[in-house]
């Protein structure tokens, strides 16, 4: 029987060679927004890992929507110049591989050190920026106190989102993802955790979908309609009385009626020290309700790890798509390994040819077997 993970799927008019997608993972290795070496580097490896769709790391549509002072952003002309040497130069490893970008805030998540240097705000030597959020309220203990948007200024937010997207399809990108999860901005006016205002901007649901709704309206109608615009968030905050799966289902609904591609199911960070129940598949039951609910092309992502475990999430219709991340830090073979597991074909450069062939893989796989 066919693998369903390595068969096609059209999200909108973009056309994917397989299931099998690359998520998003911060790389904070760019100056002042710009991509470098690193990300040469990164992206072109993961051209030819076997996925069907590659997505560009949380990318900051302005430049105090960064998470830290080394993430990725698309904010000016320089940002789009560097990311467009290394996705030109990623294009032409990639085979069928579609590439995708996500477009983000970080709200009051940002002005922050990097992970592995620690992660906590920047102090007042360190160059920080004043955060802002849907409500004047920290993330966390010794976390920058935001400050509230006015109504203005949510609008010149949105345009920013435009003015990256436009950017982003430019340079090449083919499919925007809009970053709605994890506590960032558009999560935050999302949850009524943090939402507190009283306008039109808050309060009953309809009030805290209007900003996000917002920003997708405003990127689908700016860009050409062979552009797939595609939505991720977290299908719940784990914490009573935040945001949900039923909240998440209506959300996606809106979005759906102005166009969205599909929707990519994550989970959390919304709040500081919060218990969230991580094992494999943990959130494959939110994408699994989300689908059915909506009928949306869904993406499932977390602790997915091995091939056989993807598979059989979309045998059984959980998802329509897989995304992995730290799976392809660790292997950027994947999807390579993936195909040899599930009898399936996935693309791989000619001058690798020798490492693909059935010979080799046979020698290979009774080796690992012996031992």
């Amino acid at each position: 029987m066919a693998s369903r993970l390595f068969e096609p799927i059209a999200i909108g008019e973009v056309q994917l060679p397989n299931r099998l997608v690359v998520a998003p993972m911060c790389q904070y290795s760019a100056s002042d927004g710009s991509a470098t070496d690193w990300h040469l580097q990164h992206l072109s490896q993961l051209a030819y890992s076997g996925a069907g769709l590659v997505v560009v790391e949380a990318t900051a549509v302005e430049r105090r929507g960064r998470i830290t002072h080394a993430d990725l952003g698309m904010y000016n002309d320089e940002n789009e110049a560097s990311l467009e040497r290394a996705l030109h130069a990623a294009r032409r490893l990639a085979g069928p591989t579609r590439f995708g970008i996500q477009l983000a805030h970080a709200g009051r998540k940002a002005s922050t050190h990097r992970p592995w240097d620690g992660g906590a705000p920047l102090g007042p030597t360190e160059d920080p920026w004043q955060t802002v959020s849907s409500s004047a309220t920290a993330f966390g203990e010794n976390w920058h106190v935001p400050q509230a948007l006015s109504a203005g200024e949510i609008d010149g937010v949105v345009a920013a989102f435009v003015r990256a997207a436009e950017r982003s399809v430019r340079i090449g990108f083919e499919v925007i993802e809009i970053h709605s999860a994890h506590g960032y901005l558009l999560h935050e006016f999302l949850s009524p955790l943090v939402n507190a205002r009283t306008d039109d901007y808050g309060g009953s649901l309809a009030n805290r979908l209007r900003f996000p709704l917002s920003v997708i309206r405003a990127i689908r109608a700016a860009l050409p309609r062979n552009i797939a615009v595609g939505l991720r968030i977290s299908g719940t905050d784990w914490v009573e009385g935040g945001w949900d799966v039923a909240q998440s289902i209506a959300y996606v609904r809106g979005a759906q009626e102005l166009g969205i591609a599909y929707v990519c199911v994550s989970s959390g960070g919304i709040r500081a020290k919060v218990h969230v129940p991580a094992a494999p598949n943990y959130q494959v039951p939110l994408a699994q309700q989300i689908r059915q609910a909506t009928g949306a092309v869904t993406r499932a992502v977390g602790l997915i790890t091995d091939p056989r475990q993807a598979e059989q999430i979309l045998v059984e219709g959980s998802a329509d798509m897989i995304a992995l991340a730290r799976a392809f830090l660790d292997d950027p073979r994947w999807g390579w390994r993936a195909a040899d597991v599930l009898g399936a074909k996935a693309h791989s450069p000619s001058p690798y040819h020798l490492a693909r062939s059935e010979g080799w893989r046979r020698i290979r796989d009774q080796n690992a077997t012996r031992g």
